[in-house]
């Protein structure tokens, strides 16, 4: 399936959606039923042709491909295409009750709306065919979303994609919501050559494509120069010309991937890099030795192998039209790793014999002696799709009994540990394996924030043996370590060949103090790669023009890249207000805050938009808008605790402390192990006199607490004369900073006072 791209401070697993149109889509009358029309959508965009055009010369292409899911991606919704129960039957869940039915070959969904009231909405489009199917609706203005109950094929049941608590009625995702609309999260990836066409005046769509589903051009591109030579081809000789640009794996990586997308109009031949930003190894996406976490799809994952690095690519393993795999079980692998060393591969030698119980260890023809279920382990999304990981990995359970990372062995051993897993392969092949060098522990490290990383994962950036990914991950994660110059590490990071490593060079800039980032990566402003100019326009955005000397010329030009990338991603909140900061720290305020406001505009009920509004109001010295700002959020989202603390600051601002006081009650109430909330919580309180109380709070919270909270009750003990209290709370920290002589001295003369002496 295609991928299904969203913001990284949502923790949510990404849906793919796909869809629509009717004439208002809102709520049908069931008397309110015509003969369908043909899909109205379709265009035959500039260069493009009718996709039955490719089949009139390439039955048999066309034949294999009509059999692959590709083809199926989405259809108009009818009897042959529709794979669900719509025969009157029911699904309930969270007290939400849908009802799904059928009339005169046309189906209809009854259930929650936007407004939270049941309502009929017609099934205008059928999305993805197996294992599960999802329905698309048109809710008028041309916003195709994607139901979030869909078909499992296999069970043969109705099922919700969501997780937790289901979201409020029109809200970000809610069904209704920005998050389940096709236009705006799905479109590049189930049709052939899809135009959002968004219109930024009134939040509208008007999209079309030249197929419905994924066609011939999706992979080889605009055929009409190509119908045009055959045309005009000598029969009896091959065409010299055919039109189309060479496919290569990018065209694949285009949906298959994590990522952001730059431009429109990606093609077969273009540079990936130069239309699409892929996200890097971060911990929200992967586990620390690189494994899939969240749905990120194929790009990733590949990028980190041996296989890709050694000229591997899709075709390699898939057939080309209809997407199965070039041959079965082992055999698929065998074709490289044969006993006999492949022409093909000079640089790294693939061969052994590996379809034999000597490596495999479990008897032949197994569920454990195939090679992907120990390579490949799979992972589910969408509650019923699983997917194979693509990084090629090498099972190491002993990583996984002291980081969590998963493996192949005890994901299939469920009844087993991973400690037995590492003890079983200790007598397979001794303990050297457990030697094996490894990018885990230097992720982990940095995911704890742990400056002990920094030396392993240098070692990462340097190593040109390493994948362009995890080296670039690798530079990313070192300038997220507090407390750590990186400069000279992101500068020479920005000079290396791999483009990838240039955009984790890129990333890293925004973790440095702003002044020293045009010194590390001011060379990037001409990059010959979209992706890589777009991140260090981002990160210089707050750097004088004067100072760019002879590049000021190429950071203009990269700007210009920033721009194209905020208009082609014109309906995505997060997007415009990230621009909002670009354009704040370039001085440009008003139109920051048009920016900031279209966000808004685009989700209303997304609260990190309004935060971001409110946290401009503060820099501008508007406190009361920010304040103003922060109570229209928290109106929407009442249970965010960071909504409370960031209105309580406000209020600060305003001098407003006894309001200020509670809302920092509430958030500490919503979010009670964060010791933040609560250390400026008790600072408030003995601002306004009430240090007693403050202290009586922090004496609650002292059990396991951190520096910071002992800290605070240290101070306040000593201001109140409590002084077995202070003694107490001394001896707690002296465990948490056992060098600290200033600490050691204090308790010493605590204990002499106490004790009289």
């Amino acid at each position: 399936m295609a991928a299904s791209v969203r913001s990284a401070a949502v923790g949510r697993i990404a849906v793919l959606l796909f869809l629509l149109l009717a004439p208002a889509g809102r709520s049908l009358a069931t008397d309110d039923i015509s003969t369908p029309a043909p899909d109205p959508q379709i265009s035959i965009h500039e260069g493009f042709v009718d996709e039955r055009t490719c089949a009139s010369c390439h039955a048999d292409q066309a034949a294999a491909f009509s059999k692959s899911h590709h083809a199926k991606a989405m259809a108009l919704a009818d009897d042959e295409t529709v794979r669900g129960d719509f025969d009157n039957s029911r699904f309930k869940h969270d007290g939400v009750v849908t009802t799904f039915t059928r009339r005169d070959g046309r189906f209809f969904v009854n259930t929650e709306g936007a407004d939270g009231r049941q309502a009929m909405f017609e099934v205008k489009y059928t999305f993805a065919y197996e294992p599960l199917q999802q329905y698309l609706v048109d809710i008028g203005e041309g916003r195709l979303q994607a139901l979030d109950i869909a078909w499992d094929t296999a069970r043969r049941q109705w099922f919700w994609l969501g997780n937790g608590t289901p979201a409020k009625p029109g809200s970000t995702y809610h069904w209704t919501g920005p998050f389940y609309r096709w236009n705006r999260t799905c479109i590049d990836c189930h049709s052939t050559d899809p135009q959002a066409k968004f219109q930024p005046p009134t939040n509208e769509y008007k999209s079309t494509y030249v197929a419905t589903s994924i066609g011939c051009q999706s992979c080889h591109g605009p055929g009409a120069r190509h119908v045009v030579s055959a045309q005009s081809a000598d029969v009896s000789s091959p065409m010299t010309d055919t039109g189309l640009p060479k496919v290569d794996a990018g065209i694949c990586f285009a949906c298959h991937a994590r990522r952001t997308k730059l431009l429109d109009g990606y093609q077969p031949g273009k540079p990936f890099l130069d239309y699409f930003s892929p996200a890097l190894l971060r911990q929200d996406l992967y586990f620390p030795d690189g494994q899939i976490l969240d749905e990120v799809f194929e790009y990733g994952s590949f990028q980190q192998s041996k296989m890709a690095r050694a000229g591997v690519t899709c075709l390699d393993c898939h057939r080309p039209h209809d997407a199965g795999l070039k041959a079965e079980g082992n055999a698929l692998c065998t074709q490289c790793h044969a006993e006999i060393r492949p022409e093909r591969f000079t640089a790294q030698d693939p061969s052994g014999l590996f379809d034999t119980p000597a490596h495999t260890r479990h008897q032949a023809g197994s569920t454990g002696a195939q090679c992907v279920n120990c390579h490949m382990p799979e992972r589910t999304y969408m509650k019923v799709d699983p997917r194979r990981d693509h990084s090629f990995v090498i099972p190491r359970p002993d990583l996984s009994a002291t980081l969590g990372t998963p493996n192949a062995c005890t994901t299939c051993h469920v009844d087993r540990t991973d400690d037995w897993a590492a003890e079983t392969m200790d007598k397979w092949y001794g303990t050297q394996w457990r030697e094996r060098p490894s990018i885990a522990h230097s992720f982990a490290g940095a995911a704890n924030g742990d400056q002990a990383a920094v030396e392993a994962l240098r070692a990462l950036v340097s190593d040109q043996d390493q994948a362009g990914i995890v080296r670039g991950s690798a530079i990313a994660a070192m300038s997220g370590i507090a407390g750590v110059d990186v400069t000279a590490d992101i500068r020479a990071a920005a000079a290396d060949a791999d483009p990838l490593v240039r955009l984790g060079a890129a990333e890293a800039a925004g973790n440095i103090p702003p002044e020293q980032r045009l010194n590390a990566i001011g060379n990037l402003v001409g990059d010959e790669t979209r992706a890589v100019r777009v991140a260090a326009a981002n990160a210089l955005a707050s750097t004088p023009p004067h100072l760019f000397g002879n590049q000021q010329g190429n950071f203009e030009a990269a700007v210009a890249d920033l721009r194209a990338y905020v208009e082609t991603n014109a309906d995505v909140a997060e997007t415009q207000s990230n621009y909002g900061f670009f354009l704040f720290a370039r001085q440009r305020t008003a139109e920051a805050e048009a920016a900031f406001r279209r966000a808004i505009s685009l989700d209303p009920t997304l609260e990190a938009m309004r935060i971001n509004l409110a946290e401009f109001y503060r820099a501008t010295g508007r406190n009361d808008r920010s304040e103003q700002t922060y109570a229209e959020a928290i109106g929407m989202a009442p249970e965010r605790a960071d909504l409370r603390y960031g209105h309580a600051l406000s209020l600060v601002r305003k001098q407003a402390l006894t309001e200020a006081i509670t809302e920092l009650q509430e958030a500490v109430r919503l979010d009670p192990r964060n010791s933040r909330y609560k250390t400026t919580f008790a600072v408030a309180l003995d601002s306004a006199g009430r240090t007693e109380e403050a202290l009586d709070k922090l004496d609650g919270w002292a059990a396991g607490a951190d520096a910071d909270i002992l800290g605070l009750a240290l101070q306040y003990s000593l201001k109140l004369r409590r002084l077995p209290e202070a003694l107490r709370h001394a001896e707690d920290l002296a465990r948490l900073r056992p060098d600290d002589q200033q600490i050691s001295g204090l308790i010493e003369q605590l204990k002499r006072a106490v004790n009289g002496k």
